[in-house]
């Protein structure tokens, strides 16, 4: 067995692994070594995926099909990971370090509960990326809806216990519209297992089953866009990230929005590639979603709502590459995934450090603090510059190709529509930047001083990630080129 056919077995059995190890060591380790060992599993998770998508490029093969402890090649309850998934892999393994680092100072007394539930959550989140059949793909959406709802209201406070349950509500809805759904394509195509499932079950005018498939892909785009807190089904998402514990946030925000809804949207734009309205949908909802999540940012004071309104319309530029159908279209998509997930997580890591040293997350009481928690201004200037499309930064790129995908596509209004929508997202991340870090300083933090341990570290880590992949994208988009992935 090659270097490259074990890999994908490791996304499952280390948090299952460390899941274990967790539940069998002394409660008095606990403390000090739960969330290393977290921090372990996301690092190794990631530097693994990340080898793994320059080792599938260069072995020139389209996919890796394992199973965990039978015959993959009997094509009975396999895995399958790919460019796509193995890109993604490693976008789950650096949020989840950016959460486990977080974890370190804002968690105390849950720690081994926060790590259980890390792992469930990045179990669920691999499954998705990992299987190849959309009943699968729901049951490991759930696992990982699960995890999210305990997470959010772990310390069973009003606010966490209310957040959690406005989540938990949405998401039983989300269930009902993607079972329902689910079972209309298996009536129509006596399988959902992706090669199974193509455009041509909704094919033939008048048929009762056809109209069936019709009324399936109404539902789970309904369905998936809960999950992924897409307007105008994002009702839980700013509850739910302002509430829970900011390592929490993290995840949500940075991943679990990200694979649970927009993954699975983009699955079915693979599977249904030819479904014209499929398309006009997503690039509908990516505008609205634009509008109302920018739209929304400008008008909160606290700063975990600003990221989590900002969060909702960022979301609807990776439907707008998606919606434009074509690889470049998917790759511009996925890079906005990418370097939304670093800069969002940037952002929750940074209410983190805000909230430990201020103790309070109201941006109108803060200002001036530049010059006290320099490390955490930096972060979130970088953050802003790279959400914002600014250059040399990885969400310049990222923009640029959702702007030439849907140029290309034929789509020039909705790019021009893309392009105006920036200067929103300048506007709220602008007003953010001044009241809290650029405005007049506040003498109520004269004694403040910048945040130390995991938190430091993520934030570094982050701007790293952020400054380091707009810098060698050039080098990368050749690199991409040259193996004909675009």
């Amino acid at each position: 067995m090659t270097v490259l056919q074990w890999i994908p077995h490791l996304f499952l059995a280390l948090p299952m692994l460390a899941l274990i190890v967790n539940n069998v060591i002394p409660r008095a380790r606990i403390r000090t070594t739960t969330i290393a060992m977290s921090a372990t599993v996301a690092g190794a998770q990631m530097l693994l995926a990340l080898a793994g998508v320059f080792l599938l490029v260069e072995s020139g093969e389209s996919a890796v099909r394992f199973g965990m402890i039978w015959d993959a090649g009997k094509n009975v309850g396999y895995f399958q990971t790919d460019l796509v998934s193995m890109f993604l892999l490693m976008c789950v393994g650096m949020v989840a370090l950016a959460s486990a680092l977080t974890a370190l100072t804002t968690i105390d007394d849950h720690r081994g509960s926060y790590t259980n539930l890390l792992m469930v959550m990045m179990l669920g989140l691999n499954g998705m990326l990992l299987v190849r059949d959309l009943f699968s793909l729901y049951v490991f959406l759930e696992v990982t809806g699960l995890a999210s709802f305990v997470m959010i209201g772990m310390y069973k406070s009003t606010r966490d216990l209310e957040g959690a349950f406005k989540y938990l509500a949405l998401s039983a809805l989300a269930t009902i519209f993607i079972l329902t759904g689910l079972s209309f394509l298996f009536i129509k195509a006596g399988s959902l297992a992706f090669d199974a499932l193509t455009p041509a079950l909704f094919s033939g005018a008048g048929d009762g089953s056809t109209l069936l498939c019709w009324a399936a892909l109404v539902l789970l785009i309904s369905g998936y866009s809960i999950k992924s807190g897409v307007a105008p089904f994002h009702s839980w998402l700013p509850d739910a990230y302002e509430s829970a514990d900011t390592a929490v946030s993290i995840m949500l925000s940075g991943i679990v929005t990200k694979i649970a809804g927009v993954y699975s949207l983009l699955t079915l734009t693979r599977l249904f590639d030819g479904i014209a309205p499929l398309k006009t949908v997503l690039a509908l909802l990516g505008m609205f979603t634009i509008l109302v999540g920018a739209l929304l940012a400008l008008a909160q004071k606290n700063f975990k709502r600003i990221a989590a309104y900002s969060s909702v319309s960022q979301m609807g530029y990776i439907l707008l590459g998606f919606a434009a159908g074509t690889n470049l279209g998917i790759l511009a998509g996925l890079l906005y995934l990418f370097s939304h997930s670093a800069a969002k997580s940037a952002f929750f890591t940074n209410a983190a450090a805000l909230e430990k040293q201020l103790g309070t997350l109201n941006i109108d009481e803060m200002g001036g603090l530049q010059k006290r928690m320099p490390i955490t201004s930096g972060s979130s200037v970088v953050a802003l510059l790279s959400t914002a499309g600014v250059p040399p930064f990885a969400g310049f790129w990222s923009k640029l190709m959702v702007l030439l995908a849907l140029w290309s596509a034929g789509l020039k209004g909705y790019a021009a529509f893309a392009l105006i929508a920036s200067i929103l997202t300048g506007a709220y991340f602008l007003r953010l930047q001044k009241k809290v870090f650029f405005g007049k300083p506040n003498p109520r933090w004269d004694a403040v001083v910048e945040i130390t341990g995991g938190i430091r570290v993520s934030e570094i880590l982050l701007t790293i990630v952020t400054v380091a992949v707009g810098l060698v994208f050039p080098l990368l988009l050749l690199y991409l080129q040259r193996a004909g992935l675009i």
